[in-house]
């Protein structure tokens, strides 16, 4: 039976208003869930690729295929040999790896110690080291538990114990007792905790949408503050230029000793945390060092090197190689750290991903120190920073892959290691600040040189992240943030003056003697300055951001996630009721 116009035009209606209904339901449904789908999307997009990456290997992998129980032996080998690793092949590998990883830390900790042979090795140890060490220890946690007592951030107490035990009677033993290779090497030890939990707290979206203004603010105030303090010195202490700039690059290095822990202590409370400010600082502040070391280590070379044998191209391009290899040797540990040991044991038991935190936590400490201080082994010192912080983001994205989150047991056993390091790393940065060493004369100009400096680099610090979305109160806390300098200065300070003592002991009878004498009066001008940079800014800078910080952060309400969920499922309840109303 044919259908009438009016039946047609009514059927025809009636299916445009159940498309309009169709099309307002969705559109509530979008309202609902928009902002949450746009967080959503590129949370899972940061860790898309990797899962994009993996799959284009599903024909190697356990996941597609199974295996029974009576399968012949080759076919069982085969299978432990698909990927992910899995079963006794990955559980010997990494019990390898963890050994080899040791053993290499080891050798780059104690040299020919670690090494095979019989014979006898004599060691030098500074007498009482282990004494001060454990005392030093128990002084700086007191002191940090004292100043934050009165709500100050407890590096800042800890920093000045380690000053006092350096002159005070009867305690001054402590700090004379500390070996210097020790003091380097556990420095360096609580430098690769701090630097791991940055990297595992990396937030990989933050870090896309801020590259640019990452690059900005590692570049940017450091250069405008070298130059700065460059001509600064030329004319207010009349340093000759090469000497100028090694002074700019020693003093433009960020601490990330002193940053990295006030930028995590405000992001586990959530401040800046919506917009990525702490990932952006951490990312920049690892970024800044490298370009500040192998600057001064360029001009260092230059300085000390004898005109014929200094290969120019070769230094310029020291501080990108630097970067490239820290960035490499990162990326390939944290690949390993995804894939050993093992997320899924033995999948044809179970295949719920339970990884092993000790093994992870014990292969992701040995590696950072590896490389941290295996890089001054390697004569690539700016590499090891950038590793250490590429190592714990690469392993982070992969981790959460697997079904882990952001707080997992590896940030847990690295923050119970801190409580440890913490007081040591701020204790032994403060004996390095020899208060004997400031020259009368050097330290009236030398504040003068270091006012400039950072004047400058708070302006340069605030245009570098302008053109985002940051407020004004945002782009002045991350000017402050940027002033704390500490352990590359502790690090790099005394170096000009080792190798002016050095060329002098060395020298030639036909050496022009009074030149070299000048470059020793220079390298003890640069050490001066040096730990006068750190007894101002370390304690201002810690004090600035812990108490800035709350006030002019925005902070990230942990109420935020649930009452967008909730206000998704009434937006659907309602197109629901709407629906069935018209109905």
């Amino acid at each position: 039976m044919a259908s009438s116009p009016l039946s047609t035009y009514e059927n025809s209606d009636a299916s445009e208003v159940g498309a309009e209904e169709d099309l307002k339901f969705n559109d509530i449904q979008k309202s609902g869930k928009e902002s949450q789908n746009v967080e959503g999307s590129e949370v899972e997009g940061a860790t898309s690729k990797w899962s994009a990456f993996v799959k284009r290997f599903e024909f190697m992998q356990w996941k597609k295929k199974d295996i029974s129980d009576d399968a012949s032996l080759i076919s069982r080998l085969k299978y432990s040999l698909l990927c992910p690793p899995h079963g006794p092949v990955a559980t010997l590998f990494t019990w390898s790896l963890v050994i080899v990883t040791i053993w290499a830390a080891s050798y780059v900790i104690l040299g020919q110690v670690a090494l095979p042979g019989k014979e006898v090795i004599t060691v030098d140890i500074h007498g009482g080291t282990v004494f001060s060490i454990l005392f030093l220890l128990v002084l700086a946690y007191l002191g940090g538990m004292f100043v934050a007592l009165v709500k100050l951030p407890p590096l800042l107490g800890m920093l000045i114990v380690g000053i006092l035990v350096n002159f005070v009677p009867y305690i001054s033993v402590i700090g004379e007792g500390i070996d210097n290779k020790w003091s380097a090497a556990l420095r360096s030890a609580a430098l690769t905790i701090i630097l791991l939990r940055a990297g595992l707290g990396l937030d990989p979206v933050a870090l896309k949408k801020l590259s640019m203004m990452v690059f900005r603010l590692a570049f940017s105030p450091c250069i405008a503050e070298s130059v700065i303090v460059a001509v600064a010195s030329h004319y207010m202490l009349g340093f000759p230029w090469k000497w100028g700039f090694m002074l700019g690059f020693v003093l433009a290095a960020v601490s990330p000793a002193v940053v990295v822990p006030c930028l995590l202590s405000l992001q586990e409370r959530g401040y800046g945390v919506a917009k990525g400010i702490p990932t952006l600082v951490i990312a920049a502040a690892s970024m800044d060092d490298v370009l500040a070391i192998s600057a001064f280590t360029i001009l260092l070379g230059v300085t000390f090197t004898d005109g014929e044998s200094t290969d120019i191209v070769s230094l310029v391009f020291k501080g990108p190689k630097e970067a490239v290899i820290g960035i490499l040797w990162g990326i390939g540990w944290g690949l390993l750290m995804i894939l050993f040991p093992p997320a899924v044991q033995n999948p044809q038991v179970n295949r719920q991903a339970n990884p092993s935190p000790l093994m992870r936590s014990t292969l992701l400490v040995a590696g950072g120190l590896l490389a941290l201080l295996g890089s001054a082994k390697a004569d690539v010192p700016g590499a090891g920073a950038l590793a250490v912080l590429t190592m714990g983001f690469v392993a982070g994205l992969g981790w959460r892959s697997q079904g882990w989150e952001d707080k997992n047991p590896v940030c847990d056993h690295l923050a119970s290691l801190w409580l440890l390091f913490q007081p040591l790393l701020f204790g032994l940065i403060g004996t390095e600040i020899k208060i004997s060493e400031l020259d009368g004369s050097t330290v009236g100009r030398g504040i003068g040189v270091l006012i400039c400096g950072l004047s400058v680099r708070i302006v340069v610090s605030y245009l570098a992240v302008m053109g985002g979305n940051l407020t004004h109160k945002e782009r002045i806390f991350i000017s402050l943030a940027w002033l704390p300098k500490a352990t590359v200065q502790a690090a790099v300070g005394p170096l000009a003056l080792d190798l002016a003592n050095k060329a002098i002991h060395d020298a030639s009878p036909d050496k022009d003697m009074d030149f070299l004498e000048k470059q020793r009066v220079l390298g003890q001008q640069v050490l001066a300055i040096a730990v006068l940079v750190i007894l101002i800014t370390a304690p201002i800078g810690a004090v600035a951001v812990m108490t800035a910080g709350p006030k002019l952060l925005e902070k990230q309400s942990s109420d935020k996630t649930e009452g967008s969920e909730m206000k998704e499922t009434e937006s659907l309840e309602k197109g629901l009721k709407d629906s069935a109303k018209d109905e």
